[in-house]
């Protein structure tokens, strides 16, 4: 779930009475944290670079997005607080540094104090902060996203208690794929058609501006209950157009926006997405349904998939550390690379992750709020010389056992 996620459900760890799901029976064993065995010979570790299309990545340490709230009232412009925010991780030796959603058009914000990038003023700013995070040898990637029924939104800390803002208030009406509230928030209305076009040519025309900031790779954000993610979910899809009814229904829009967005982001440049991979609820969005579109995405040009889950409906999520590794762990299985997220939070379980199969990546999100410098002290815990993600003035402190 997305940091601060404004009227995001605050999910319970599942009790041996509590009902579950399939998803969650297979799964539940799985997520108990596991002793660390002794790496093998010729196993990928974190610390191996990454290839992506044209891009190479210096190690599978990822930031992954999270939003933060700090840009000033409806402008959409990141600030000095997004350098130094993203640029601490990326001189802390994270490799690939994912910002925050980052709203499409105004309209497509979770808050009122979210980034944008509809505008050339946001690509100018966006612009100084990847070209000081690539300064730190890191690359950089920009979170497109639509918040649909999830917008308009008070962010945790802003002191109000209401979940949505009022129009008054400069809210907005929210829009979706059918009426269906996200509880607590206003009704949304019903998308038309020629509104999903537009969207689809917001998301290409943010996309052609973020290759103008010099962003790396774009994550598309279809996961946790947003615009993207709500059409491909029948708990919250219930239209009878194209848009709608079955898979290939679902699916639509989200694959139009791929195949927008391809063909004004450059060829050598990779394009990651990022997916609930389950509801954690019957009847919505499984792991099974994550499988069967990985092809597809794979055929419309998408390179690498994050694995998340959740964020559409409230559902009770079995949490402990590395509660989704086993998800990614079956969507690599479909036929693209993975990342997987979710309290990870030490050294060697990231390294098991990659050690086990599970994924190719780990993406560092909490622990990282607290360790702008995580690959670095994981360096220091594994053995590993950090030559590589040290920066020049950190000197001798950045090196294990010295």
């Amino acid at each position: 779930m997305t940091i601060g996620q404004p009227g995001a459900p605050r999910h319970k760890s599942l009790s041996a009475s509590e009902p579950t799901n399939i998803y969650q029976d297979s799964w539940r064993h799985k997520t108990q944290q596991m002793p660390v065995r002794p790496r093998l010979k010729g196993m990928t570790s974190i610390f191996d670079p990454i290839v992506l299309r044209g891009l190479t990545i210096r190690n599978r340490i990822w930031l992954p997005p999270m939003c933060m709230y700090q840009v000033p009232l409806h402008d959409g412009v990141p600030t000095d607080w997004h350098l130094v925010h993203y640029g601490a991780r990326a001189a802390g030796g994270f490799g690939l540094v994912i910002a925050e959603a980052t709203g499409v058009v105004p309209e497509g914000r979770i808050t009122p104090n979210c980034c944008g990038l509809w505008d050339d003023a946001q690509r100018d700013a966006w612009a100084r902060i990847v070209d000081f995070v690539h300064q730190r040898g890191a690359a950089m990637a920009v979170q497109l996203s639509h918040s649909g029924r999830k917008g308009s939104g008070w962010w945790d800390f802003s002191g109000h208690t209401e979940a949505s803002v009022s129009l008054d208030d400069g809210g907005w009406q929210t829009i979706a794929p059918s009426p269906i509230a996200f509880p607590g928030y206003e009704p949304p209305r019903e998308a038309t058609a020629d509104e999903l076009k537009a969207i689809v040519a917001a998301f290409a025309n943010a996309a052609h501006r973020a290759d103008q900031a010099g962003f790396d790779t774009i994550q598309l954000h279809s996961a946790h209950g947003y615009l993207l993610f709500e059409f491909l979910s029948p708990l919250t899809n219930h239209r009878t157009d194209e848009y709608g009814g079955d898979f290939a229904g679902r699916t639509k829009l989200l694959l139009e926006v791929c195949d927008a967005v391809r063909s004004v982001w450059p060829s050598d440049k990779p394009l990651i997405i990022r997916l609930s991979a389950t509801e954690w609820v019957d009847g919505g969005w499984s792991p099974d349904d994550t499988v069967r579109l990985v092809p597809l995405l794979l055929a419309h040009g998408v390179d690498f998939v994050d694995v998340s889950s959740g964020g559409n409906v409230p559902a009770s999520i079995p949490l402990g550390p590395g509660y989704q590794v086993p998800l990614a762990a079956t969507v690599r299985q479909a036929g693209l690379p993975v990342s997987a997220v979710g309290l990870i939070t030490e050294p060697h379980q990231a390294q098991q992750v990659l050690d086990d199969g599970s994924a190719d990546v780990v993406e560092i999100g909490r622990a990282a709020l607290r360790q702008p410098s995580w690959p670095l002290w994981a360096a220091h815990e594994l053995g590993v010389d950090p030559s590589s993600i040290t920066q020049p003035s950190y000197g001798r402190g950045g090196y294990p056992n010295r």
